[in-house]
């Protein structure tokens, strides 16, 4: 198999657009370095302005320093830290925040963005269905609707439903700040006042910020479908803003998306949808909730579907045939801001026969037996006593200086400062103060990302039915076994 060579040197993205030049009679491409401030520059959400684009000398800052670098099993595939490094560099300067660069690095906030990108992708498909639907009842030969077409829906909701509380679970964790998110929360120890108007605006940010993450994963699609319903989770419907572009649904469609826990009510009693799904949980969906946290050892196979799109590493995705938009896929197919290199994808010479990263293929929705929710009734649960252990590699307080500073590094890039590059870097001959041990220890550090090595942990047995575990380095989740 080839391998990927990256190079992080020069710039291989053009930034700008092709316009017809009246003069010449030709086409002519404009680069966004000559177009000021215009609107292909940036994009607005929430308030706040994003690039949308990198010119030159920016995309080549980004490259050298930003850029997901180190030894990984998984530098030649696009995964969860490439898009939020890529939203890191392309958000404004006022979220470069020591407090807030570091949280967006947690863990937990790392589960809740593959959390939200698992539900959009679902609810996308829906709210594409439901505009087909709508289609096909409006025109003349209209299809009549039967009542096998309204269990479907019912149970697509229903699956909608899961998703979100799914999203509920790993955003309470982060509510209740324990551990290592202690430190964010928003009441000091001592005194427990809160501070309002700080928390207020680090929410928006962080808002903005995972709307950003969720768009450039699923492929820059339906950007206000996706801004809406994030501000509908996290807030309810009466903070939504009144946006032109949002989507309008009827009383029965708006029933089918948001499920039988959506209520709306005065606003001073109003809970957000997510807080709505952790009130009302069906007997059946309760595994749900140990989803990433303990094996499940029941019969009911939607929650096996769930666990495993759930477990499986996003840069893994394609080995299990599922698809959460560019999670997965080589970053040959993609340029620096992970738009697809449509050259690239065409000399790949994919096909509906041969085509894991569902580039020519799309994810479609899967019809369900009728009978789905008196089947899920009647299955089984056994006690869930395997636990899994996630793996997160934690980021080091130079990477995070490093873009608290990233303002400053463009600017010193731009007023012709050198970034001290590969092309200086072998004649500066530095001095390597190392003894072996040390270099033998970073060896196999570095070759432990690379390749799954297994050893016996150390925890003692002491809970009921414990048994001997191993775990599996250099993949993002632990497992007893």
């Amino acid at each position: 198999m080839k391998r990927l060579h990256i190079d992080t040197d020069v710039p291989n993205y053009p930034s700008g657009k092709w316009s017809w030049d009246e003069e010449a009679d030709c086409l002519k491409f404009v680069p966004h370095s000559e177009m000021g401030e215009a609107g292909e520059r940036f994009v607005q959400t929430n308030g706040f302005k994003f690039l949308r684009t990198l010119d030159e000398k920016e995309e080549t800052v980004f490259r050298q320093k930003y850029v997901r670098p180190g030894a990984r099993y998984d530098l030649e595939t696009i995964g969860l830290d490439d898009v939020r490094d890529l939203v890191l560099f392309m958000m404004p300067k006022e979220f470069l925040t020591m407090k807030f660069v570091r949280f967006v690095h947690q863990p937990a906030v790392h589960r809740l963005f593959h959390a939200l990108i698992i539900y959009f992708n679902y609810f996308l498909q829906l709210v594409e269905f439901i505009l087909i639907r709508r289609d096909e009842t409006t025109v003349a030969s209209r299809q009549m609707q039967t009542h096998q077409t309204s269990e479907v829906k019912r149970i697509w909701s229903m699956y909608l439903s899961q998703y979100r509380l799914l999203v509920a679970r790993n955003y309470s964790i982060i509510l209740k700040s324990e551990g290592d998110l202690k430190q964010f929360y928003h009441t000091k120890e001592i005194v427990h006042i809160t501070a309002n108007i700080e928390d207020r605006a680090f929410q928006n940010q962080f808002l903005a910020f995972t709307i950003q993450v969720v768009w450039i994963t699923l492929h820059r699609r339906a950007y206000f479908v996706i801004e809406m319903e994030m501000n509908r989770l996290f807030f309810s419907e009466q903070f939504l803003l009144n946006v032109r572009q949002y989507p309008e649904f009827t009383p029965v469609e708006r029933s089918f998306l948001y499920g039988r826990n959506s209520k709306i009510v005065n606003y001073r009693y109003q809970r957000s949808p997510l807080t709505q799904e952790l009130m009302n949980i069906a007997d059946e969906d309760l595994p749900i909730l140990w989803i990433g946290e303990r094996i499940y050892r029941g019969t009911d196979t939607r929650i096996s579907e769930l666990e495993l799109e759930y477990m499986v590493p996003g840069v893994q995705l394609y080995m299990a045939d599922i698809s959460h938009g560019i999670l997965g896929h080589p970053k040959s197919l993609y340029n620096t801001i992970l738009s697809l290199d449509w050259p690239s994808v065409r000399y790949a010479n994919f096909s509906m026969n041969y085509d894991p990263y569902y580039i020519v293929r799309q994810p479609n929705l899967h019809i369900p037996n009728l009978n789905t929710r008196t089947v899920r009734r009647m299955s089984k649960s056994l006690q869930q006593f395997f636990k899994l252990y996630s793996i997160y590699e934690q980021t080091s307080d130079e990477v995070i200086l490093n873009w608290v500073n990233r303002a400053k590094v463009i600017k010193h890039y731009k007023a012709g400062k050198s970034l001290d590059g590969v092309a200086k870097r072998p004649t500066e001959h530095p001095k390597d103060t190392r003894n072996v041990n040390q270099i033998v220890d970073k060896f196999i550090d570095t070759m432990g990302k690379l390749r799954k090595e297994i050893v016996k942990d150390t925890e003692p047995a002491d809970r009921v039915n414990a048994a001997p575990h191993y775990v599996i380095k250099g993949d993002e989740r632990y497992f007893r076994k």
